[in-house]
């Protein structure tokens, strides 16, 4: 029997991991803090391998409610600045080397009630893209639903791809609350922004634009995206640095 797709948990107040199996559900209930706001952080982090990538997060990310990272390795001093200032950081290992792991990773201030796993293989490579679903209670009662979300790369066609983001929107479709659904959407052609924006329509999500663009694009197509429902839309901006090659997207929502 093949096994299942995991996540690695690491809370505030564990100092081991926990390796978590396909859906899981949990009965606990911490809202986000912030009384009507929700601030959130999408960033594809190169896999640490610029200087400064930390003093990028501790400045711009540790106040956040949600930090979404992609290529993030699961180093000791990501971990550590999880553990410092975020409730849970929730990896899903898209690429394990000996004691390393490197995929998505969602960071919040919020206890999940609920989290499931996806990992795609890249047609052409022995390496895959991962994706992570997470739902928090918010303070009103309803259940937000965060996507985390690394697109595969190399793929002729795009059916790899559409297979992998329909795997997500049909659990997108199914909830009934508040979405945040962004990440490294490797948009390189105009089939994949043609298709993701196809199901992002189906979803009844609309796009985050940013009015100083500087998201990393090919051929003028943007890589990066953050699409949401249910929420308004205070504040937006993309952050020139080069603590990775992709900039970061900084958002602020407020809850309806």
């Amino acid at each position: 029997m093949a096994q299942k797709n995991h996540l690695f948990r690491f809370a505030s107040h564990k100092n081991n991991r926990e390796t978590l199996y396909g859906e899981t559900r949990l009965d606990r209930y911490y809202p986000f803090s912030k009384d009507n706001r929700l601030t959130v952080m999408v960033w594809n982090i190169y896999k640490q391998q610029k200087l400064n990538w930390l003093s990028i997060l501790k400045e711009y990310g540790k106040d956040r409610d949600l930090i979404l990272l992609q290529e993030a390795k699961a180093s000791n001093e990501l971990v550590e600045f999880s553990k410092a200032h975020f409730l849970v950081g929730d990896q899903v290992p898209a690429i394990e080397i000996t004691k390393d792991s490197y995929g998505v990773m969602t960071l919040a201030s919020s206890y999940p009630v609920y989290s499931r796993p996806f990992r795609t293989a890249e047609p052409f490579l022995r390496l895959a893209k991962s994706a992570l679903i997470t739902v928090y209670p918010l303070f009103d009662k309803r259940l937000l639903m965060v996507v985390n979300v690394h697109s595969v790369n190399f793929s002729l066609g795009v059916k790899i791809y559409r297979e992998q983001i329909q795997s997500i929107a049909e659990h997108v479709m199914n909830h009934n609350g508040p979405v945040i659904f962004a990440g490294d959407f490797n948009t390189w052609s105009r089939k994949r922004l043609h298709l993701l924006y196809l199901f992002t329509r189906r979803m009844g999500l609309k796009s985050v634009n940013f009015d100083d663009d500087c998201r990393k694009s090919f051929f003028k197509s943007p890589l990066d995206f953050i699409f949401y429902r249910g929420l308004i839309l205070e504040k937006s901006e993309v952050l020139q640095t080069d603590a990775s090659d992709h900039n970061p997207l900084l958002v602020d929502f407020r809850i309806r």
